[in-house]
């Protein structure tokens, strides 16, 4: 595959590349033992602005495993912006690393990271997207069905930053999705259209409802936390707002559905019930096992 150069969202990827990636995370994770020092004499730096397990987990494991080191940064060495500028924070990383993992509150963060450092940056989430987590869930899609052109996807809840990268890794593979919001929850038009864009490459189709019922039939159903992490909300609100759209076993079997997608944490009896989570049906820990082998793909290509 072409070399990467950062990853701050997935349209930077062509449809090709997409496969091309999701093609060596598979061989990352079927074949480790060919990747062991892919990373060698590397060095990343893990920012973290925001809470994380699977994703300061899986690239501190997945950088080791691939003989790379990496160096944890959280808010406790000063927030960026705050002590320093987030350019001077950039720049001087540079000095010593050779690539930047950000988890941040901002895209903007981001762009600014990259500006400023010249190294590969990766998004490990932000307000707009989360790229990385994308890449794992279509991997796993991949590893069920094979052609992913042949899937449907439906999304359920908020428009947020998992639903951006769905939508345009769904684009890019020539999937149809489906994504059901409530009414004033609806995903980024921005991002709408460029998916739309790609799509008319891909054969991709992208459908909007506000229905539940709209995924009847889908091969996966996928669903998010009801409120962003550092979104303010009147909890009730909230509830009140998208306890409709809960999934359940009821939902599952009255609309025939085959899997269940989360990308985790989940709040537990609010936007999927217990009895959904830990079924056969569910693939979270499979999306949660793959965040390392497609991560660890995006860092090989980095390199390659």
């Amino acid at each position: 595959m072409s070399k990467l150069n950062q990853l701050l969202s997935l349209a930077e990827l062509s449809p090709v590349a997409l496969d091309a990636l999701l093609n060596l995370a598979l061989k990352v994770k079927q074949q480790p033992q060919n990747y062991t020092q892919a990373l060698a004499g590397k060095s990343i730096a893990l920012i973290f602005e925001k809470p994380s397990l699977r994703t300061r987990v899986s690239f501190d494991v997945g950088i080791y495993k691939l003989g790379g080191h990496s160096v944890y940064l959280d808010q406790q060495n000063g927030a960026m912006g705050k002590r320093e500028t987030i350019a001077d924070f950039g720049s001087n990383l540079a000095c010593w690393t050779d690539a930047i993992v950000a988890r941040v509150f901002s895209q903007n963060t981001l762009e600014q990271l990259a500006n400023s450092s010249q190294k590969p940056v990766i998004n490990a989430l932000s307000d707009m997207y989360h790229p990385c987590q994308a890449l794992a869930d279509l991997l796993a899609l991949k590893e069920r069905f094979g052609d992913l052109s042949k899937v449907h996807l439906a999304y359920v809840g908020d428009g947020n930053n998992v639903c951006h990268s769905l939508m345009l890794g769904a684009a890019l593979s020539g999937m149809t999705m489906t994504v059901v919001t409530p009414p004033g929850f609806e995903p980024s038009a921005q991002v709408m259209a460029q998916a739309k864009h790609i799509a008319k490459q891909t054969g991709a189709q992208l459908l909007l409802s506000h229905q539940l019922a709209a995924a009847k039939g889908v091969n996966a159903i996928y669903t998010d936390t009801w409120l962003s992490m550092g979104d303010k909300a009147d909890p009730a609100v909230i509830e009140h707002t998208f306890m409709p759209y809960q999934i359940n076993s009821t939902v599952m079997h009255s609309l025939n559905i085959q899997y269940f997608m989360h990308c985790l944490p989940a709040h537990r009896e609010h936007e999927v019930t217990s009895e959904v989570l830990d079924s056969t049906a569910s693939l979270v820990l499979l999306q949660a096992e793959n965040r390392m082998h497609a991560q660890n793909a995006v860092l090989i290509s980095l390199f390659s």
